[in-house]
């Protein structure tokens, strides 16, 4: 290997692992919060749509709140040890301690901001209830966020499974293609993985009963905002690389293509479990597919972001 060759090794070796006490710019720090953000959604929204934890959340006293933040945090700790949102593999202890702290605020963050999206806390919810919802929520979500990293940006190869060798000399457009064939099946897939534990449960429909119609559309846009920022803002692939394969070549139409596949998938798992029929008002249809197709459409990212 020639002289030019090992730098050139050593140096993306580098950009991989970077040491701990790196220098991050703003850029970086943004784009590692996302990434946490997107790890706690992911985790955090099955367990969003059960009113068993609505309710536990809101009866809770204040001794057992903070104790399952301090469960939590110790937990959030534990992981960061290994895992973290970060990609600084590794931390002294004051440093992992820091990220921890970031991991549990950005958990609750994040909880925070789901819970006001399906509106299970307003600005007529009582404080204490409040409080109670968002912390028992907070836990998956800040799990997730310490989880973030070794779950959804593993090293992953390109090199698909070559079902034909003859695929090599195929046209560059059905080359394309199947590329993009590939993407919405993993769409797909990852969006019944997440739904369709969601989608036979009461919680969908007493969702959608709550919801104003105008509310509707936040829903959406928070179902494709969410979508966008873990496929092609976390950081969690190459956004230039996406760019370049299949037909869905813009994140805009990408991410309204996936929206799509998700909502469908999403008004077939009610149907299949019956929560849907013929009978009843297109508004109950709309209400219940949007609310479903909201975490499915997290799950459909991830399954993109993992193919």
């Amino acid at each position: 290997m020639s002289e030019h060759q090992e730098t050139l090794s050593s140096t993306s070796a580098s950009d991989l692992t970077p040491s701990a006490g790196a220098t991050y710019g703003w850029g970086q720090e943004l784009q590692d919060l996302l990434r946490g953000s997107a790890g706690s959604f992911l985790f955090g929204i099955p367990l969003l749509y059960t009113v068993e934890v609505w309710s536990i959340g809101s009866s809770a006293s204040g001794p057992m709140l903070l104790a399952i933040l301090g469960v939590t945090f110790v937990m959030v700790w534990l992981l960061t040890q290994t895992e973290g949102f970060r990609r600084t593999l590794s931390l002294r202890p004051a440093e992992a301690l820091m990220e921890s702290v970031e991991a549990l605020s950005l958990g609750m963050v994040c909880a925070a901001i789901a819970l006001i999206i399906l509106r299970r806390i307003n600005l007529d919810t009582p404080f204490t209830e409040t409080l109670g919802k968002l912390v028992f929520e907070g836990v998956p979500f800040s799990l997730g966020v310490a989880l973030a990293r070794s779950t959804l940006s593993q090293p992953r190869q390109r090199d698909r499974r070559h079902v034909n060798s003859s695929r090599r000399f195929a046209a560059p457009d059905l080359f394309n293609l199947q590329d993009t064939l590939i993407d919405l099946d993993a769409t797909l897939i990852g969006a019944i993985i997440i739904a369709f534990s969601i989608a036979p449960t009461e919680e969908v429909r007493l969702l959608s009963a709550s919801l104003p119609p105008l509310w509707l559309l936040i829903v959406m846009a928070a179902s494709l905002f969410s979508s966008y920022i873990i496929v092609f803002a976390s950081g969690f692939g190459d956004r230039t690389e996406r760019q370049q394969r299949g037909l869905l070549l813009s994140p805009v139409t990408e991410t309204l293509m996936a929206y799509i596949v998700a909502l469908a998938a999403s008004v077939m798992m009610l149907i299949f479990f019956q929560q849907l029929s013929p009978s009843d008002p297109w508004q109950e249809w709309v209400g219940d597919a949007i609310v479903l197709t909201f975490p499915a459409t997290i799950g459909g990212a991830a399954g993109r972001i993992l193919i």
